[in-house]
């Protein structure tokens, strides 16, 4: 008989439910070595690996921007790790194969998508790692100055004197010159006063030394200094060297604007002059005949027969 018979139908189920239960036995063993690769790699790398960089860094001196990077980056690595673990550990590695091709091939678009943005980053790293300047600091850069209120990973925000923020790409910070007057402890300025030929260089030179010494906010030691440096067109230069301490640019200001106004005056009343460079025009002006005739109408230019 070609029937089949009760006997094989229920080898036939009883086949198919052992193959059932094989495959959810297999899925099962999967989906529980997932999580405890995932769960175990977490787990060691929050507890332990984490925990042992942020001590690293704090122990090499790097400041709270570097610190919660390190933590940021150590986090998204940890979870990444951990699942790679847990497809491991589920027998996918063909998975994570695949997975990594793709996240190449995203990471590759993304980087030549976002240059620019990544060399800002980049940058902000080394600025926060190198330090050329730092939150408070008085800056100048490509004929710009302020004093910087902020550094971020991607940008630097600077408020100038005239109370306006710009926001400045650190690539623009790192890559270009930078000039910080506050870096050190004294800051030294220089001013050129001019004089007149006929005065007396000695003279004008005590006069400027003097008057640097009475001014509050100049250091005497290092003395203030006289030098003359040029020979101009109606002047003589006489260059003063001075020091300030701890340089701010509300004071270097002050005190700069206190010493020049202290020997304009002082040099008003010893007599020394303080020229300004002036021209004086020679030659001849001559008219012609022809403008002569327009600019008076009616009368008749000298010479003309008409």
């Amino acid at each position: 008989m070609n029937g089949v018979t009760p006997a094989d139908a229920t080898l036939a189920l009883q086949i198919d439910t052992a193959t059932v239960l094989d495959r959810l036995g297999g899925y099962a063993t999967n989906a529980i070595g997932f999580v405890l690769g995932f769960l175990i790699t977490y787990l060691l790398g929050t507890l332990i690996l984490m925990p042992l960089v942020r001590r690293v860094l704090e122990r090499r001196g790097f400041d709270r921007t570097v610190l919660s990077l390190g933590n940021s980056v150590m986090g998204v690595l940890v979870v990444v790790l951990a699942v790679s673990i847990g497809f491991m550990a589920a027998g996918f590695p063909r998975f994570l194969t695949a997975v990594a091709t793709l996240g190449g091939a995203l990471a590759l678009a993304l980087g030549f998508a976002a240059q620019d943005l990544i060399g800002n980053f980049v940058a902000g790293v080394f600025i926060i790692k190198d330090r050329p300047f730092e939150v408070g600091d008085w800056i100048e850069w490509d004929d710009n100055a302020g004093r910087v209120e902020d550094i971020d990973l991607r940008v630097s925000r600077v408020r100038t004197f005239d109370n306006e923020r710009v926001t400045v790409p650190n690539g623009d910070l790192a890559n270009n010159a930078i000039t910080n007057p506050v870096a050190y402890d004294t800051l030294r300025q220089k001013f050129v006063f001019g004089i007149g030929y006929d005065d007396d260089i000695d003279h004008a030179t005590d006069c400027i030394l003097e008057e640097a010494e009475a001014v509050d906010g100049i250091l005497a030691d290092p003395a203030p200094s006289v030098r003359v440096t040029e020979l101009g067109d109606s002047a003589v230069g006489l260059q003063s060297r001075f020091w300030i301490d701890e340089p701010d640019r509300g004071d270097f200001v002050r005190v700069r604007s206190a010493y020049v106004q202290a020997v304009k005056e002082r040099f008003d009343e010893e007599g020394i002059d303080m020229p300004y460079v002036h021209r004086q025009l020679t030659g001849e002006v001559e008219v012609l005949e022809s403008v002569a005739a327009e600019a008076v109408p009616g009368e008749t230019v000298a010479g003309d027969d008409a």
